[in-house]
């Protein structure tokens, strides 16, 4: 009988453990055997991390991904890092194929004046504090009153809503003790959230939109001369039920009435911005917007007119970007690497990716492989594709050959190198502890936000 198949899995985010589940469900006439790999010590990338705690229904989809770990066909090795703890040559070494999830994390550029002033965050950054990313510090600052979001999707709203919000409402959420304690004492009262094109333009999905206007103690302020329709814009509303649905969500709020509530949060459309202004000794004091117009196809133009708003703090929402990977090709302008259909190919760029020879045995899957776009969902099909390609490949026989196969070799190498790795059962314990910590305060868990309290509660038992 001829031994299983070894295929390493980099980054167990959702898009990493899509793949390992496709691929052990998908026709196929050989044995598999499968790793994930993990930098934390923990799975599930951006639904543990770049969810807001305040969003139980999206952090739902972790209870699916855990299902597919629990059936014990895909063996999760955490707390290990590509490119420092494993190598590319050590995965070549061990595996026939090696598939990269790595995901995006980074806060895309955004090319403006004044953008590195102190005061001017990343909304990635943000996001892993509130969030208890072991990696980020515990301390975030919140002496802002007047502050600024850049970007008109639902991470910019995300970024605003934990602002604006009251921090006794995030109580019932898995929040720690220091990001409670951080919103607690914030100075906001002001929070705005500028995008540059109109309201049917927006990337809100209509769920986000609603909740955001169930916030307690917040109002919601809009401005009717930002609410602008075109041909292009009406065509979206009645062709598209998304638009349709957040066009008259956004519309609904111009009926409100302000209800004197200590906080604001207030929503512009039709402003791009131009210029973080402040200095580096006083920091940000304000966002210069350029007043736009709709051109009619779903686009905008200047006008040439500016607005100075008065601001203490500004936060970058303008989307995620990928990181370069030791010893794999990558396109440092659009954060992926290169590929066609999942197949790696060499060279640095994705545009000429199809000109390039490929990389046998190597492969990419979710944000890494088309970047930070779509909604979770969409990475199943991505996946799918990837997959297809590697069992394809395989068949035809141009999957490279490991020579050290075998399923002890790689946590022997892990062992003899001193790398404390976390395994799934060592998610299991870490559950059962965060759950304990919740349970006290009738919530459902509180999670741990260092990496040293993760493994302590992960260890692997002897």
């Amino acid at each position: 009988m001829s031994r299983a198949l070894r295929v390493a899995i980099v980054g167990a985010g959702p898009a990493g453990i899509y793949a390992a589940d496709l691929l052990t469900k998908a026709e196929r006439d050989f044995e598999l055997s499968i790793d994930l790999f993990e930098r934390l010590p923990v799975p599930f990338g951006l639904v543990r991390y770049g969810v807001a705690p305040d969003h139980p229904r999206i952090k739902g989809i972790q209870k699916a991904l855990i299902k597919v770990l629990d059936r014990g066909d895909v063996r999760l090795i955490g707390n290990v890092d590509y490119g420092t703890d494993i190598t590319l040559e050590d995965l070549r070494r061990h595996y026939d194929a090696v598939i990269f999830s790595t995901g995006s994390f980074d806060d895309a550029r955004l090319s403006l004046p004044g953008v590195e002033l102190p005061g001017s965050y990343g909304a990635a950054d943000f996001v892993n504090w509130y969030d208890a990313h072991p990696d980020v510090p515990r301390e975030w600052p919140l002496d802002a009153e007047r502050v600024g979001v850049i970007g008109n999707g639902n991470v910019a709203l995300d970024v605003a809503r934990v602002l604006a919000k009251q921090a006794d409402d995030m109580l019932s959420t898995e929040i720690p003790d220091h990001v409670y304690e951080g919103l607690k004492d914030s100075k906001v009262t002001d929070v705005h959230v500028f995008g540059r094109r109109g309201p049917a333009q927006t990337k809100f999905t209509p769920l986000e939109l609603r909740e955001l206007g169930l916030v307690k103690d917040v109002d919601i302020v809009v401005y009717p001369e930002d609410y602008e329709f075109d041909e292009a814009s009406m065509a979206a509303i009645h062709s598209n039920n998304q638009t349709k649905q957040v066009t008259k969500t956004l519309t609904d709020f111009t009926l409100r009435e302000p209800s004197g509530a200590p906080r604001r949060l207030h929503l512009h459309f039709l402003h791009a911005p131009v210029e973080v202004l402040g200095d580096e000794e006083t920091g940000v004091t304000g966002l210069r917007t350029e007043r736009q117009q709709l051109d009619g196809n779903g686009g905008v133009v200047g006008t040439g007119t500016l607005h100075d708003w008065s601001l203490d703090a500004v936060y970058r929402a303008v989307g995620y970007f990928g990181s370069p990977l030791r010893d794999i090709p990558f396109d440092a302008d659009k954060g992926v690497i290169p590929n066609v259909e999942g197949r790696v190919h060499e060279g640095d760029s994705q545009a000429t990716a199809a000109d390039a020879p490929a990389v046998d045995g190597l492969y990419a899957t979710g944000w890494i492989k088309r970047g930070p776009v779509g909604l979770i969902g969409h990475t199943k099909g991505d996946a799918l594709q990837t997959i297809t390609h590697l069992i394809d490949d395989r068949e035809a026989g141009r999957l490279p050959e490991p020579e050290e196969p075998s399923e002890d070799a790689i946590t022997a190498l892990l062992d003899a190198r001193g790398v404390d790795y976390a395994d799934w059962d060592g998610f299991h314990r870490l559950e059962t502890a965060e759950k304990a910590l919740g349970e006290p305060q009738g919530r459902e868990r509180i999670k741990i936000p260092t990496r040293d309290g993760m493994l302590e509660h992960s260890r692997r038992q002897a």
